[in-house]
């Protein structure tokens, strides 16, 4: 049997752990537990006087393989697995787009970790916009279980990823904080005439502009969302570079905030601990939610570590929820959720860790 005749998804977990109804869409993937790596041996930092650590922070990743009738058996009632369909891995992207868009979203996370945790550590380090860049044009409707976009914003008809914005309306773009001054006097369903830059070329059109979904404030779009652009500015003879190879996604931003961190910084912030982390960290230190949580604390547990930072604003059900994650560790790890950085270094003080100095190091 090959894995697109596999039939039978988990739709609904029992309080368990267990699947309490199944589906009958044919299965492709498994979401399962890959490993929990240590950030350090990734880090390289020039420019400043660094410190060695005697504790651990370790970043969390998750594989999705194609699936064969063994594994399907293996991992229909694992609740540290989930089966997936081809929708469910790549929504309305191709391959191609879900993997150029996890890099992007691992080049954001690590800058923000560098600006972040420099911020904390106290360096002199500033944030500058970049142009706007395509990622992929909004999706107006979707099916009733969202699971695939219906009908895309009238700037498909001309806009691409990776498209660089040059002119709308008239107006020169030099970052995306332009494109709403060049919209605030048209109304959205008239059309504009819209200049980008495709590799070596020029490209110019007319978009039918939309209005932005989910506002109390009425707002014109183009119907597009954009890349992170932002560029971390570093004090001169300042380098931060993580080497995160193939790995792609956001959920590793507070794991690189806290590593960098206790790298640059006197003292041991984890104490001696081995410590698990997963999340978004945003340019205000705020910890966001990540996919796959039940597999990545199955990896926690299996590299006997014994605590485990995750997102607080995790849904409060399902397979992405602290309890899922709490179900597959049981009494082996201690899942700690924390909704900012500061948070999470308050965590690593309660397990025996320096806290940071008062007037934070100057570059």
């Amino acid at each position: 049997m090959c894995s697109s005749d596999l039939k039978s998804q988990c739709v609904e977990v029992a309080d368990d752990g267990t699947c309490a109804r199944y589906d009958d869409k044919p299965v492709a993937y498994a979401l399962i537990p890959s490993a929990a790596q240590p950030v350090e041996p990734r880090l390289t930092v020039t420019g400043t006087t660094t410190y060695p650590s005697s504790g651990q922070i370790l970043f969390v990743t998750v594989s999705q393989p194609p699936i064969t009738l063994l594994d399907w058996f293996v991992a229909r009632d694992n609740p540290a697995a989930r089966l997936w369909t081809y929708t469910d891995k790549y929504g309305t992207s191709t391959p191609e787009q879900q993997l150029r868009s996890g890099q992007r979203q691992m080049t954001g996370a690590k800058d923000r970790a560098t600006y972040v945790a420099l911020k904390a550590a106290g360096f002199d380090v500033q944030r500058t916009l970049g142009p706007a860049v395509v990622d992929y044009v909004v999706c107006m409707k979707q099916n009733d279980k969202g699971t695939k976009c219906l009908e895309e914003a009238p700037a498909a008809s001309l806009l691409q990823p990776d498209d660089v914005i040059t002119k709308v309306n008239g107006l020169d773009i030099a970052t995306i904080e332009d494109i709403p001054k060049a919209l605030a006097d048209v109304k959205a369903g008239d059309e504009v005439d819209v200049e980008l830059r495709r590799g070596s070329d020029t490209v110019t059109g007319r978009v039918k502009t939309v209005l932005a979904e989910g506002e109390a404030t009425p707002r014109t779009i183009l119907g597009f969302v954009p890349i992170d652009t932002t560029l971390v500015v570093l004090p001169e003879g300042l380098s931060v570079e993580f080497d995160t190879g193939s790995i792609g996604g956001p959920s590793a931003g507070l794991a690189f905030t806290l590593t960098l961190i206790d790298t640059v910084t006197p003292g041991q912030l984890m104490g001696n601990q081995r410590v698990a982390v997963t999340g978004e960290i945003d340019i205000d230190g705020n910890v966001g939610a990540i996919g796959g949580l039940n597999s990545k604390a199955s990896a926690v547990k299996q590299m006997g570590v014994k605590y485990f930072l995750v997102p607080a604003s995790q849904p409060e059900t399902g397979n992405d929820s602290v309890a899922a994650a709490r179900r597959v560790v049981g009494d082996d790890v201690e899942v700690i959720p924390v909704a900012t950085l500061e948070e999470a270094l308050a965590v690593l003080v309660r397990l025996g860790g320096d806290p940071l100095p008062a007037s934070g190091v100057s570059a």
